[in-house]
């Protein structure tokens, strides 16, 4: 089937020092020296940069830059690849980039050189979606989360399975060729054992789909509480810079204000929101239903209150289910005001930088706790690895079911094959062409 070779910036958008235009297909050697004025094709070395100069399809130069050659099989891309590093402005890489295509090479669609790794089998889908995630990370707990992934853990792990399901495929079948063969009980049992085994790796590894979801997206975290409680203050204090307005009169904050923040390797996507009371204006009224709205999706709620003051008549705040609520007893640099006195909650002056700092080891404990992070091993699957391996599961456990009844073999097989074919598909050993577009769509272009 005929590849066409195919041309892209691949770092990011905008001026810089220095920018890279990769190309990669079986044309990419004659395309780019159509384009580089240097040495001699047939003289580049792997993995040794050559200086030359760039120049349009006219003869007139661009540019003047480095060149490396990466020869097929062995690039990232299973093909012939080649990197030009050139003055990072707009317009110098654009006219490059554009003498490229009008030497042969065609445009990079998002994750073309991902996919191609992929489909050369220098990598399985696994590792596709770990650059992705290594490219986004927003803490070091991410980067090393993806880190892992890419290296392999994860595919490896799901190859195992894998493996495991086809030698159990491998003596069911053996029943079906050989009929007259009775399957003796001893034996429904050790299938059946075998089953529980790999539903224990499936278990393993859908356990850590809380703690994926939460490296790579953050968790939703809303600040609210009524007015003047110091809201405001706590999310510029978490921030460690004033992000928010801070005042005495109720009502400043009117709308959400949401940043993210990297509590010790945990994503935190914090939402500052206005306060909620009885009455006020009709802005007012539409912030406090702002409010309501983000409390509705948060997953973790600081509510805060100011302990030093009364507590204050308004509508109860009703947390979403599942999500966790963190009462935040705030100004506690001052005197306790008796309706607080035996109140639950985490006492906080937002003027101290160490009752911020104890209020942020408190809330990664309670997290960390709560979606059993273990630093040790971070392998954590994401949400279509977790489709798959539900899916695998569940065929698993009626395959079980169906042997201990005494079921024909080949209603086993054919339920084993489902299992097979759903684990195969986290990695892509399977048919998926119609997720690989749904996969490498959400990267960025040159990668």
């Amino acid at each position: 089937m005929y590849e066409p070779t195919i041309a892209a910036i691949a770092s990011p958008p905008g001026m810089g020092a220095v920018a890279l235009i990769r190309l990669s297909g079986p044309a990419a050697v004659a395309v780019a020296a159509k384009v580089f004025s240097g040495r001699s094709s047939s003289k580049w070395q792997p993995r040794q940069q050559h200086w030359g100069r760039l120049k349009g399809a006219d003869g007139a130069g661009i540019d003047e830059g480095l060149l490396t050659y990466f020869p097929g099989p062995a690039s990232f891309t299973g093909e012939d690849v080649v990197e030009i590093a050139c003055h990072g402005g707009m317009l110098v890489t654009r006219r490059v980039l554009e003498a490229l295509f009008e030497a042969g090479a065609e445009p990079a669609g998002p994750g073309a050189f991902s996919q191609r790794a992929f489909l050369n089998g220098k990598i399985d889908l696994t590792q596709a979606e770990a650059i992705m995630d290594l490219i986004s990370a927003q803490t070091d707990l991410a980067i090393r989360a993806a880190g892992e992934q890419l290296a392999g853990t994860l595919g490896a792990e799901i190859e195992a399975i894998r493996q495991e399901c086809i030698g159990l495929l491998a003596h069911i079948e053996a029943h079906i060729d050989f009929p007259e063969e009775d399957i003796e009980p001893e034996t429904l049992e050790g299938l059946a054992a075998m089953m529980d085994r790999i539903t224990d790796r499936l278990d393993r590894l859908l356990a850590t789909a809380d703690q994926g979801r939460i490296l790579r997206e953050g968790i939703r975290t809303v600040i609210c509480g009524p007015p003047n409680a110091g809201k405001s203050s706590l999310l510029n204090g978490l921030l460690g810079f004033d992000r928010a307005i801070v005042s005495d009169l109720p009502g400043t904050t009117r709308d959400t204000i949401e940043e993210v923040i990297n509590l010790k390797g945990l994503p935190l996507r914090l939402v500052d929101t206005a306060g909620i009371r009885n009455g006020g204006g009709a802005i007012e009224r539409e912030g406090i239903e702002r409010s309501r709205v983000q409390i509705a999706g948060a997953e973790l709620i600081l509510h805060v209150v100011d302990a030093s003051e009364r507590r204050q008549s308004v509508e109860e705040i009703v947390p979403p289910r599942g999500a966790r609520v963190v009462r935040v007893l705030n100004k506690a640099d001052r005197p306790l005001h008796a309706d607080w006195t035996g109140a639950e909650g985490f006492p906080l002056s937002c003027l101290e930088p160490d009752s911020i700092e104890s209020l942020r080891q408190h809330l990664y404990d309670e997290l960390a706790a709560g979606v059993g992070l273990s630093t040790a091993s971070l392998t954590a699957i994401n949400a279509r690895h977790q489709s798959c391996l539900k899916r695998a599961r569940r065929d698993i456990g009626e395959a079980r079911a169906l042997v201990l009844a005494g079921e024909s073999p080949e209603f086993v097989a054919s339920t084993l094959h489902a299992a097979l074919e759903a684990v195969g598909e986290v990695i892509g050993r399977t048919d998926i062409e119609e997720i690989l577009g749904e996969i490498f769509s959400r990267f960025c272009i040159g990668k």
